[in-house]
């Protein structure tokens, strides 16, 4: 493991060395040829396969601009973004769940090489892969009246749980004396992620809104 990872005392994380960044890129790509695969396999139709891979990349795309337009960011991680998971959780409601929690996956992969924050390897995977790749359960309900409102909920409540278990196994020392970590942690997560969800889902209610994200949905299945 120290030939990807380094520990810095002063920090108390983990940084990566050059070879940690070549594996989290190579795991990057292998994830979006898994997209590419998924769309293969997935659909009849080679214009909807290459339809899907360019949506998928394209959400990741606006996904990790928006991620970097914070309305209000915490200081040990997490902020209010412009609408970021929405994009995610876009994908799993037009494609369903397989190709949501890929789209998820992938763009939590590519999260932690643009902003990594390394104290365990297992840490690592819940706060990145697991959180972004629940945004993909949005997909459940894909089918669904309103669909897209139900399965963002219940996908930035998967990425809400991954975070809290993170933060209650690997940063409880950091709890305020007083104050049960598990108390801590789920109020500290939801200071970031609640506020997104309330104006995500208020401004999906808007009439051009649902209107133009049904209009999306049906080029991106039919072209």
């Amino acid at each position: 493991m120290s030939f990807f990872l380094t520990y810095s005392a002063e920090s108390e994380e983990y940084l990566l060395k050059p070879a940690g960044y070549l594996l989290v890129i190579v795991l990057f790509a292998a994830i979006f040829f898994a997209l590419h695969l998924l769309g293969r396999s997935s659909s009849k139709s080679q214009k909807l396969q290459t339809r899907q891979l360019v949506y998928c990349a394209g959400a990741m795309a606006l996904a990790t601009v928006t991620s970097f337009i914070k309305v209000a960011s915490l200081p040990f991680g997490g902020s209010v973004t412009l609408f970021s998971m929405m994009f995610i959780c876009l994908i799993g409601y037009v494609y369903g769940v397989k190709a949501g929690i890929t789209t998820g996956v992938a763009y939590g992969i590519l999260q932690f090489i643009t902003n990594p924050y390394i104290f365990a390897p297992i840490q690592v995977l819940l706060d990145y892969p697991l959180a972004f790749g629940a945004l993909g359960l949005s997909g459940l309900f894909s089918n669904k009246k309103h669909g897209l409102v139900a399965g963002y909920i219940v996908g930035v409540t998967g990425r809400y749980l991954f975070h809290v278990i993170s933060g209650y196994i690997f940063f409880a020392s950091y709890t305020p004396e007083g104050i049960s970590p598990l108390a801590y942690t789920l109020g500290y997560n939801a200071t970031y992620i609640l506020p997104e969800l309330v104006l995500t889902v208020l401004v999906l209610y808007f009439p051009p809104v649902l209107g133009a994200i049904g209009q999306v949905k049906r080029q991106a299945l039919n072209g």
